[in-house]
């Protein structure tokens, strides 16, 4: 398995396609499917078509709130204060509709530090290709 098919293996689920190819590998279906019609099958076309069809929903992030993660993120660092843990988690919260709570768990911040970061780099990504 190359680096790129882990890290997409491990990386949240885009939309409908990524939750199918899940399922297919979990109960095998994908092995048994690449011995009938071959290791091409077209799997990953249809998982990229059901992912744009129906993506998973995330809501765009506002001038302020991608000006709040640019400041934190040019800084560099994993400190975290607790207003600043407030400020991320109401973004996070908003942009994928999710209800975190403030937590003393590093390995919780972490993650949806992790998921703002991965966010925030798509966007700088589109504005130099924009």
């Amino acid at each position: 398995m190359s680096i790129n098919q882990h890290k997409k293996k491990r990386a949240k689920a885009k939309g409908l396609g990524d939750t199918i190819a899940d399922i297919t590998k979990a109960t095998g279906i994908d092995k048994v499917v690449k011995w009938i019609a071959g290791e091409d099958c077209g799997c990953l076309e249809r998982q990229e078509r059901l992912n744009q069809l129906f993506p998973y929903k995330t809501q765009c992030l506002t001038e302020s709130e991608f000006e709040i993660l640019n400041n934190y993120f040019q800084r560099n660092t994993d400190l975290l204060t607790n207003i600043q843990q407030k400020q991320m988690l109401k973004i996070y919260n908003r942009v994928f509709n999710k209800n975190q709570q403030i937590t003393s768990c590093s390995p919780c911040a972490r993650k949806f530090i992790r998921e703002l970061k991965d966010l925030h780099t798509e966007y700088k990504r589109s504005e130099i290709q924009g």
